[in-house]
This record gives structure tokens, C-alpha cells and sequence, in this order.
């Protein structure tokens, strides 16, 4: 008995395809920018001579949120310890 694929030739076949690479490359574009934020933070608290914790680096590492990840970023270029990136509001008085 023969199966019928003609489905997966068919129009809505391509449709659903290319939804679904739309989406992956949208998917791969945020990711990016996330483990590029994620590395930034690490970067700049290394490049000012801040110990970062194996606390910190996991957090950073780990984290998934791009708005947070920024706030972090932002907080970095100001704080004294790496553990301060993490406090609602970074340190002003530099």
C-alpha cells in the first residue's frame, strides 16, 4: 500500500516551513543577543579589575531575560563587587 505524501509538497506544506524558519532564525537572533549581554557583563566587570564570584558568573551565564541582562550591563559599568550588578539600583555616586 503506497502512502500519499503529497502533503508535504503542497503549498501549505511550504507555509508551515517557512513559518517555522521565521521563527528559528527570530528564535537564534535573541539568543545571540542574550549570550552577547551575558558577555558583555563578565567583560566589563573584568576589564575594570572586579572579582567576579562563581555566584555572579553562574546567575549571569544562566540568565535568559534580555531586559534584565541590560539592566545588569548598565550596572556593571558602576559597581564596586560583581554581586552589586544584581541590586535594583547601581551605585551613582562614582
Amino acid at each position: 500500500m503506497a502512502v500519499d505524501l503529497s502533503f508535504y509538497t503542497s503549498p501549505l506544506s511550504e507555509e508551515i516551513r517557512d513559518e517555522g524558519r521565521a521563527e528559528g532564525r527570530v528564535e537564534g537572533r535573541v539568543e545571540g543577543r542574550v549570550e552577547s549581554h551575558a558577555e558583555g557583563v563578565l567583560l566589563i566587570l573584568n576589564v575594570r579589575g572586579i572579582e567576579i564570584t562563581d555566584t555572579t558568573r553562574d546567575r549571569v551565564t544562566t540568565c535568559d531575560d534580555l531586559e534584565l541582562l541590560r539592566r545588569w550591563l548598565a550596572h556593571a559599568a558602576v559597581v564596586t563587587t560583581s554581586d552589586q550588578i544584581f541590586d535594583d539600583v547601581a551605585p551613582t555616586d562614582r
